[in-house]
Order: structure tokens, then C-alpha cells, then sequence
């Protein structure tokens, strides 16, 4: 008899120890190591100051020590580092979460059943879509808050949460992992990560796996929250996982970006640039690696200096950061990926991607655009910035595999470039059919997911930079016609914090009748899958009570979005990073 388990994605946060030095000027070493990312304008994808300071002092000080900020911050001093955190936020007294109320009065039961929402979609080919959820479109309007649960120290939700067996499995802003019942709340168990968690759960008949920021992927069993394995995927520095890790055939498909590299680039001594994605497959019991292959064969080389004299490599870049994609008829699974951060330009790059799911070699690349930029481009002194830099349109999205009434499959993706595609796996990906919803850019386009349904597809706008912002658009999945489209819901920012805004990023989410879409506005709306009429409007940027005790409130949605399952929704509000409002808080809705 199979132990069934929960498998995470993760990325960590630890806090710092040391004592305040009042003799070290945290804002001058924020202006002098920090700000040139940091700062407000257009376009500009990591938090602001403003932002910043809705954190608290201890997930800074981990992100600078150890999570997510490491690199950038290898030459401070931990006194150093623990100065810039003191300056942005006065250190309080953090909650122990050891010590939080809420617990479960006894013992999950073992779970007899993986039913419900197992990682970034309820199957294995990243529809987005419940068909049988236990909420129906006429369930919608009357859909309330059931409970909400806080998440401490953390401003910002990465990945959604699974369900499975009646139980809730999701990680946290500050590298915390929760096993909860679905139904009440409350805490079977928590595993604490060395770094903050940004990927969904994937839930399988084997033991749980998550991977960190730091690329290493850990095995936690689902009853009990033990650790059972761990496996490092990557050796670079800045090598991550984003996207929702796949179990299938006893194997787990891992992919792996980085999104610290195209911002170190801005750095005048920084040697941009050296990061290649790839895609890795390991033993689902015990972890081994089965193999790994790099987005872009050939490694980088030393291809000249850049005005600073610093030596400048390529190629780059091609991170994977989204789910991947099973085709079980096939044996292939596909992937999408980002921009190359610096020259050469290659052809793998804004790509979708074929590989053998048995042995991973590479069956087919079909690119979009060339694609070659880096944060420096965005900066006045363009130290690292590519020959002839493109818009930074990655292919941010899970590729969705669909059947037509004929038996013919299609893929169907979205682009940071406003795109939305249907392309052929059996013809390399040939175009079958494409259209233009927006301006699209950096934070344009398409930015985490779509939805489908038997019949139609779905695609949220960001296009937050040029703007304007926000609109979700209906195509049909065979002819690519636009069945109708909606423009976002104007006035909704006033009085809310910076960050605000009726850009869509969030992925799209699908049931019988509706498909439901998040905003930077804290919205979740649902809207008629027959027209786009809107049916339900709940906005979660407010304080909330939470059945834990954690003081909680809700902000943008953005890299998350709802997911259905026995009869209850469960969504992530809160996010600080892309310009967004910070929250944190898991809302969870019934009839």
C-alpha cells in the first residue's frame, strides 16, 4: 500500500541574530547597495522602498543573509546587512510560530485519496480548469469567506496552495511549510525551509517533495511533515525554482530559473552573465537525479568586457518559470521559457520547448522572438545591456495541451509580449493560430497563466507598463476567434496603498461557467464564461480575523490564483514584488 504525500516547491527566508550597531548608517549603505533597484519608475519589477518597509525586519535581514538577496548582498557585513534591514523597518518582536494557536485537535488520517487541486492545476497538462469541483456557476454570488488564515513575517503569497485528501499543503514568504485541514484550518504540521517558498504543492503516492531558492529540492513525508530526502539540481549561485515541480511515472520534472542574475546585471562589477535554465527529472523516492537538461546547450564563454573592464559571458538566460507540461501520449513534456540576459542571442530564448520525458533530450524548439535584455537596459548607465535589446517577453506561462473534438491536440500558451498562441506538437510547433491582446513589455502581456475549458481559452492582461492596465479576453480553442473580451474595472485603487492596479497578472482559473481573475487591485472577480459578464466581485485588500491569531491582512494578486475543490475556494492575497501591495493572508471561501 502506497504512503500517499505531499510534494512542495520552496524558497526561504531565515532571520538574523545580530545587534543593532547604531554607528552604522543603514540608509547610506541601502542608497549605496540597495537603491539602484530599488527605487521607483516605470517598469521597475522589485519592490520600492514604500513596499519594503510593509516586511518585517527579520524577513529582510534572511532575505540579505540568506533567501533571496544573498548575492547582492555577499559583500556587506552581517552588520551591515542587518543596519539596512533596521533602516527600513525598526525591529519588533516577530511571532514564534512555533507558539501559534490553532493546532489540530488530533492527527491528520492518512490520505486515501489525491482528489482536488494537485499543484499548479488539477492535471497534468495545466488546464487551470475544475470540472467537477463541488461549486457551480449559479454557487458564485453567494460564495463567502469561511475562514482566513495569516501568515506571519512574510508580505507576499508565492505559491498556491494544494489540496488533497481533505488537507491544505502551501509554503510561505518566510520559508515556512503548512499542512492544514481544508475544511477548518487548522495546523496539522509545519517544516521550516532555509528560504522563502515560491512554488505550488504537488501531491503524489510517494513521499512530498518541495524545492528552495537555493535549488535544492527536498522530499517532506504528507503525514507527518519529516524530512526524507533533499537534492541539489543546480550548482549556480542564483539558480531557482518558480514553477510548480510535475510527478509523474515515478518521477518528478523540476524546472529551474534564475531572476537574480538579469538584476545582479545592473551592477557595473557584476560578470553577466552565466545562469542557463534547464529542466531536471529525479527519482521520485529517493531523489536521485534520472537527468537534467540545460535550455541552451552550449555554456557560456568569456565574450569580451563591458565599459567598467568587467568581463562580460554569454550565452545566458532561458530560465523556465512555470510548471511543466505532461504529454502522456507523446512521452514529452513541454516548458516555456524567458529571455537570454546576454549575448549571444539564441534560439532558445521566448521558446516552447520538447523534450523526452524518458531520457530528456530535446525533440523540438519553437521560438517566438528573439529576446536578449538584462535590468541594466533599464538603468542610465547600460554597463551589461545587449548589443540590441529586445522588450524582455518572456514565455512566463504553463504551455496548456488540449484536445479538439477531433482528436487534434494543441498547445496553447501566453507571452509577456501581449500573445496568446496555439501551436501544433506534432508539426515542432508550428503556428496554428495567434493574436494580439495588448501593448505587452517587461510586466506585459500575459504574465503567469491562462485557463481552459473544452471550448475556449482564457487570458488575463497586466500590461501594467505602458499601460493601460488589466482586461481579460475569451478565444475559441480551435479557430482562435475572440469569443468576447472585458476591460478592467476602473476606480478601485482609491485610498490603497502604491501598487495598486487594475492589472491582471494573476493566472486565470476555470470552472463549468466561470473563470475567475485577480487583480493588483486585491479583486478576485468571476466573470461569465459565456460573455464575460461579471458575476462576483470580492475585494481581499482589508484587514482580516484569522482562526490562527496572526494579525493578516490581503493586498495584490498576482503570481497565484484560486483553485476550486470540494465545494470550497481557497485563494493568496498579498504581494510586494512587480509594484504590488503586500499581504498575507490564505482566504478561504464556501456557499
Amino acid at each position: 500500500m502506497h504512503r500517499l504525500s505531499g510534494l512542495l516547491l520552496v524558497a526561504a527566508v531565515l532571520g538574523l541574530s545580530a545587534p543593532a550597531d547604531t554607528h552604522l548608517d543603514g540608509k547610506a549603505l541601502f542608497e549605496a547597495n540597495c537603491a539602484v533597484c530599488h527605487k521607483p519608475g516605470a517598469e521597475n519589477r522589485t519592490p520600492q522602498p514604500e513596499a519594503l518597509k510593509r516586511l518585517s525586519n527579520g524577513s529582510i535581514a534572511g532575505s540579505l543573509e540568506s533567501g533571496a538577496m544573498k548575492a547582492q548582498a555577499a559583500a556587506l557585513t552581517p552588520l551591515e546587512r542587518q543596519a539596512i534591514a533596521d533602516f527600513l523597518v525598526p525591529r519588533v518582536t516577530e511571532i514564534a510560530e512555533a507558539m501559534l494557536p490553532n493546532q489540530c485537535p488530533a492527527a491528520a488520517k492518512p490520505l486515501a485519496s489525491l482528489a482536488g487541486w494537485n499543484g499548479w492545476s488539477p492535471d497534468l497538462v495545466n488546464t487551470r480548469y475544475q470540472p467537477d469541483g463541488g461549486i457551480d456557476a449559479a454557487d458564485i454570488p453567494s460564495l463567502k469567506v469561511k475562514w482566513a488564515f495569516g501568515l506571519p513575517n512574510t508580505s507576499s503569497m508565492f505559491g498556491e496552495p494544494s489540496f488533497a485528501g481533505g488537507r491544505l499543503f502551501f509554503g510561505s514568504g518566510n520559508g515556512t511549510v503548512y499542512s492544514l485541514d481544508a475544511a477548518t484550518g487548522c495546523v496539522y504540521w509545519t517544516f521550516k525551509a532555509p528560504s522563502q517558498v515560491r512554488t505550488a504543492v504537488a501531491v503524489g503516492a510517494w513521499d512530498g517533495r518541495y524545492a528552495a531558492y537555493s535549488a535544492v529540492v527536498y522530499a517532506v513525508d504528507a503525514q507527518t511533515g519529516k524530512l526524507i530526502w533533499k537534492t541539489k539540481i543546480d550548482d549556480h549561485k542564483l539558480a531557482g525554482i518558480t514553477g510548480a515541480p510535475k510527478l509523474y511515472g515515478g518521477k518528478l520534472y523540476v524546472p529551474v530559473r534564475s531572476g537574480s542574475e538579469e538584476m545582479l546585471a545592473a551592477q557595473l562589477k557584476y560578470e553577466c552573465c552565466t545562469f542557463r535554465g534547464s529542466l531536471v527529472a529525479l527519482d521520485a523516492k529517493t531523489g536521485a537525479k534520472v537527468w537534467k537538461t540545460y535550455t541552451i546547450p552550449d555554456p557560456p564563454g568569456l565574450v569580451g568586457k563591458n565599459s567598467a573592464s568587467t568581463d562580460k559571458y554569454g550565452p545566458s538566460g532561458a530560465g523556465i518559470w512555470s510548471s511543466p507540461t505532461i504529454d502522456v501520449k507523446r512521452k514529452a513534456v513541454y516548458v516555456g521559457t524567458g529571455n537570454n540576459y546576454s549575448d549571444p542571442p539564441t534560439k532558445y530564448a521566448d521558446a516552447i520547448l520538447a523534450f523526452d520525458l524518458d531520457t530528456g533530450s530535446l525533440r523540438w524548439v519553437k521560438q517566438m522572438n528573439q529576446d536578449v535584455w538584462n535590468y541594466s537596459c533599464s538603468q542610465t548607465v547600460k554597463a551589461n545591456c545587449p548589443e540590441k535589446p529586445d522588450m524582455d517577453t518572456d514565455i512566463g506561462t504553463s504551455p496548456i495541451l488540449h484536445q479538439l473534438p477531433n482528436g487534434k491536440d494543441l498547445l496553447l500558451f501566453g507571452q509577456k509580449s501581449a500573445m496568446v498562441r496555439a501551436i501544433d506538437p506534432d508539426q515542432r510547433g508550428e503556428i496554428v493560430w495567434e493574436k494580439q491582446i495588448g501593448k505587452g513589455g517587461a510586466l506585459g502581456g500575459v504574465m503567469w497563466g491562462l485557463a481552459a475549458d473544452q471550448n475556449q481559452v482564457y487570458a488575463p492582461l497586466s500590461d501594467i507598463y505602458p499601460g493601460p492596465p488589466g482586461g481579460l479576453f475569451g478565444f475559441n480553442i480551435a479557430t482562435g476567434k475572440q469569443t468576447w473580451s472585458v476591460p478592467p474595472v476602473e476606480g478601485t485603487c482609491g485610498g490603497k496603498p502604491s501598487g495598486c492596479s487594475p492589472a491582471q497578472m494573476a493566472p486565470a482559473t476555470a470552472i463549468p461557467g466561470v473563470v475567475f481573475s485577480g487583480s493588483l487591485d486585491g479583486h478576485l472577480r468571476a466573470y461569465s464564461s459565456a460573455d464575460g459578464k461579471l458575476v462576483w466581485d470580492f475585494d481581499t485588500q482589508r484587514d482580516f480575523e484569522t482562526i490562527n491569531g496572526v494579525k493578516a491582512h490581503g493586498g495584490s494578486l498576482n503570481a497565484t490564483g484560486p483553485i476550486i475543490a470540494n465545494g470550497m475556494l481557497f485563494v493568496n492575497s498579498g504581494y510586494s514584488q512587480l509594484t504590488g501591495m503586500g499581504g498575507n493572508v490564505l482566504l478561504a471561501f464556501g456557499k
